[in-house]
């Protein structure tokens, strides 16, 4: 079954935008910020620099002038002002010793006290430079102040200043296209979130709600895989995961099913001839003997059964260990052969052994009772689903590094479709034989504890082959 899910992704998308958003355009706000501030400072700095190169050289200029008294001073400094190649842009003034505009390219000007902190610092014989408002016209300027002396003595100072609205307008038009940048960027950013979201955060959205439904219940369901790449991947894995749990939930459902049909069926013949048995009052031997087999019988199957589901039951939570010994495999197999080789010949199945023509095999290390259940339950197993060839073969012989034991039926094989799938827990497939589909589970894990390895195939010309190999030299385990 495969769904098509619905987008709950809203507050998902609002959550990713708000959290990506915010941070870039901190960070935007911020390198525009600084960037700013940075331009304001080159241009300020331009301004001030070139002011200060013409100050300077101007007052070179006057300190290098024969001046015989105040007359010539003013009117050379007149003169100065009126020939000032730069006075659209620039005011040039000469200040007094008492902070007056005395001289100004301005003619308005001339009288007034600025009053600002870079006449104060020519005054004292220093360079001054001052970017504020004027006291006069309140607009903002940028002047600059050079000490003017005379015979060595302090007589006043040469000021230049201009107006920072053409600085300011400049440094808004970069401004501007610097925060034009970053909110075009903002923009971009916002569009690859926006396609983030639908090729990412969406598809994510979608197959965790599905994994909700298949965590709630609905085992088997399909997601229908419509994404690519990594999200493609998790898709098929999610839908794998989900075929696999419907596989073994309803393998386990078949598992309670068979378990309880098999408990049942021994216990009422239990039940039913020891009623039969009670209720007898000709005390007929035969009778007796046929109820008492039966009862035996059915209590042994019981008792296997019983014994499988313990096991599987410490498999499950970790408690199956092995109890690890020097171990005559020869005799541990041929006693269970022998063993179930009477019991199968009433059912008319003979069974047939091959040693291999050797007289002494090696000790190996394991845990005999366990290995003892491997070929017991083998060999129950051969009898079951391949009794009606009548013959089962069993053989043992020793390889380079490990003894190989070899159990064989002429019945009529595994299906090649359930091969992949019989050491399964659970796993029945289509027979019909009794059984809790456990048994070949529990094999495999005593032979791999045992550091072997369990084969199951069918056999050339029919039937059902199993071979185990366990290692000659086998550590503690």
């Amino acid at each position: 079954m495969k769904i098509h899910v619905k987008r709950k992704v809203h507050g998902l998308r609002q959550r990713w935008m708000a959290n990506s958003m915010s941070v870039v355009a901190a960070i935007m706000l911020m390198v525009c910020g600084l960037f700013s501030a940075s331009i304001a400072t080159y241009y300020y700095n331009t301004v001030q620099n070139a002011l200060i190169a013409q100050a300077k050289a101007a007052v070179s200029f006057m300190n290098r002038s024969p001046l015989s008294g105040y007359d010539e001073y003013y009117a050379l400094a007149y003169s100065y002002t009126q020939n000032f190649s730069d006075k659209d842009k620039i005011e040039l003034q000469f200040i007094d010793a008492n902070g007056k505009i005395e001289v100004s390219s301005y003619n308005f000007t001339a009288g007034i006290s600025p009053g600002t902190s870079d006449i104060t610092a020519a005054l004292a014989g220093n360079l001054g430079m001052y970017v504020g408002s004027d006291g006069h016209t309140n607009e903002k300027i940028i002047a600059v102040s050079c000490p003017l002396t005379y015979d060595g003595v302090s007589i006043g100072a040469m000021r230049y200043v201009t107006s920072a609205r053409l600085v300011d307008q400049q440094i808004l038009v970069n401004c501007a296209v610097i925060f034009g940048m970053g909110m075009a960027l903002l923009v971009m950013v916002y569009c690859i979130n926006m396609v983030f979201i639908r090729k990412i955060v969406e598809p994510v959205a979608e197959v965790t709600e599905a994994v909700q439904h298949i965590s709630s219940g609905s085992y088997g369901l399909q997601i229908e895989n419509t994404y690519h790449e990594e999200i493609g991947a998790l898709v098929d894995s999610i839908n794998e995961m989900s075929s696999k749990i419907s596989q073994n939930e309803k393998m386990q459902r078949e598992f309670i099913s068979s378990v309880s049909h098999e408990l049942r069926t021994p216990l009422t013949a239990i039940n039913g001839w020891g009623e039969t048995l009670l209720g007898d009052t000709s005390n007929d031997p035969v009778q007796l003997r046929r109820g008492v087999g039966i009862i035996l019988k059915e209590s042994r199957r019981l008792t296997n059964m019983v014994e499988e589901l313990l096991q599987f039951s410490r498999m499950q939570d970790g408690r199956f260990t092995l109890e690890v010994e020097p171990v005559d495999i020869q005799a541990e197999f041929e006693d269970a052969v022998f063993t179930y080789k009477e019991l199968f010949a009433h059912d008319g199945i003979e069974v047939r052994y091959d040693d291999g023509g050797l007289e002494e095999f090696p000790i190996i290390e394991g845990d005999p009772e366990r290995l003892k259940q491997v070929f017991c339950n083998l060999l129950d197993n051969a009898a079951k689903h391949g009794g009606s060839g009548g013959q089962i073969d069993t053989a043992i012989g020793v390889g380079p590094e490990t003894v190989v034991l070899t159990i064989r039926d002429y019945g009529p094989g595994i299906p090649d479709a359930e091969l992949p799938y019989i050491k399964q827990k659970f796993y029945k497939g289509s027979s019909k034989a009794r059984g809790s589909g456990i048994g070949l589970a529990v094999v495999e894990e005593i032979v791999t504890r045992h550091g072997g390895r369990f084969e199951i195939g069918n056999a050339e010309g029919g039937g059902c082959i199993v071979q185990i190999y366990l290692p000659l030299k086998q550590s503690n385990s």
